[in-house]
């Protein structure tokens, strides 16, 4: 007899990327940020590691919510913060979402949302993203309307499309919340400033955000949600009591103060991405215009795991991904936007690899 509640007897779990602990490897499978955190970051981290650590935090993260509203131009009320966008997610689903209710989103997309879902004992329906990774409108409408929660990630992973406002827009489900998933958004060539939460449905939309990808602070883990009061106080009642330690409240209260580091640092990884696409295509490669701080490229040979495991023995890690569809396989490599030099190394290995 297991011991497990059946759900999480029978799920497989969420795999994350590889993080190996030597040093000596090119990086490029977990879209981390090649830059460092604004020097800000260091000295409130500093700063608040002088004070009094034997005292909790503030269980609302105040001063955060403050700036954060700010970028968004809504008040501090619109505001949650979270201990990575990952621990928002969770907020999420266990605020909205009872056992037995229909979670959905598009597919292939963060397989996150699917492991939430299970452990919360949800039924959760893949929209099957057309080829050229549109909507399948007719059927993503059908489902949305069933739905209590609908992910999107916007832009979506691990293709780095975009979709329009019009499109998501038309997806929020009549009877659920919609979950704007903006992990890359400040990537796009015009960044999202949370427009979706005042439209007509804007009550229904809840936008997350993580200071992982564009602010450098992937080690701090840190996130926040940004939607109508009503949804934020009562996804406040099932937030663990003081969910964001001390020291990243301070990293990430200062990152977010510093705005023109973090767009100095994207706009050199928006002009990287655009070399890395271009080269790759000279390789044969085929790419989704990439919206986001990494590249998803198909060859027409398929041989992208060989090319994985090859790169892997030159210790440089890329993201092989494999995804089962209805007519057959999806696979192909994700390539995260490093350094000039990281993102050269790669491009190198690959015309050697053949």
């Amino acid at each position: 007899m297991s011991l497990f509640r059946p759900q999480v007897q029978q799920m497989t779990g969420y795999t994350p990327g590889e993080q190996p602990q030597e040093s000596g490897w090119v990086k490029l499978n977990t879209n981390e940020n090649p830059y460092p955190p604004s020097p800000l970051v260091k000295a409130a981290v500093e700063q608040a590691l002088a004070g009094r650590l034997n005292i909790y935090p503030d269980p609302l993260a105040t001063e955060f919510r403050k700036v954060a509203a700010e970028l968004f131009q809504v008040d501090p009320d619109w505001v949650l913060p979270g201990n990575g966008s990952d621990e928002v997610l969770t907020i999420l689903m266990r605020t909205f979402a009872d056992a037995g209710d229909l979670v959905s989103a598009p597919y292939p997309s963060y397989t996150l949302y699917e492991t939430l879902a299970e452990i919360q004992g949800a039924r959760f329906e893949k929209i099957q993203l057309n080829p050229d990774w549109s909507w399948p409108t007719t059927q993503a409408q059908e489902i949305s309307a069933k739905s209590k929660i609908l992910f999107v990630p916007n832009p979506n992973a691990p293709s780095g499309n975009r979709w329009s406002d019009e499109e998501i827009i038309s997806l929020v489900p009549p009877q659920g919340v919609l979950v704007l998933d903006e992990a890359y958004g400040d990537f796009c060539d015009q960044p999202h400033k949370g427009e979706l939460l005042k439209s007509q449905a804007g009550e229904r939309i809840i936008v997350t955000r993580t200071l992982s990808k564009s602010y450098s602070l992937a080690g701090i883990r840190f996130g926040f949600a940004v939607a109508h009061p009503d949804l934020i106080q009562g996804m406040q009642k099932v937030k663990d009591s003081y969910n964001c330690n001390t020291l990243s409240l301070a990293a990430a209260l200062a990152a977010l103060k510093d705005q023109e580091w973090m767009q100095a640092n994207t706009k050199k990884i928006q002009t990287t991405r655009k070399h890395l696409m271009a080269e790759l295509g000279k390789l044969g490669f085929e790419t989704v215009d990439s919206q986001t701080n990494f590249v998803w490229c198909t060859h027409p040979d398929q041989e992208h795991e060989r090319r994985y495991q090859d790169l892997k023995r030159r210790k440089i890690l890329v993201r092989y991904m494999k995804f089962g569809l209805t007519a057959g396989v999806l696979d192909g490599l994700r390539i995260t936007v490093g350094t000039d030099h990281e993102v050269q190394t790669v491009l190198n290995a690959l015309q050697e690899i053949g």
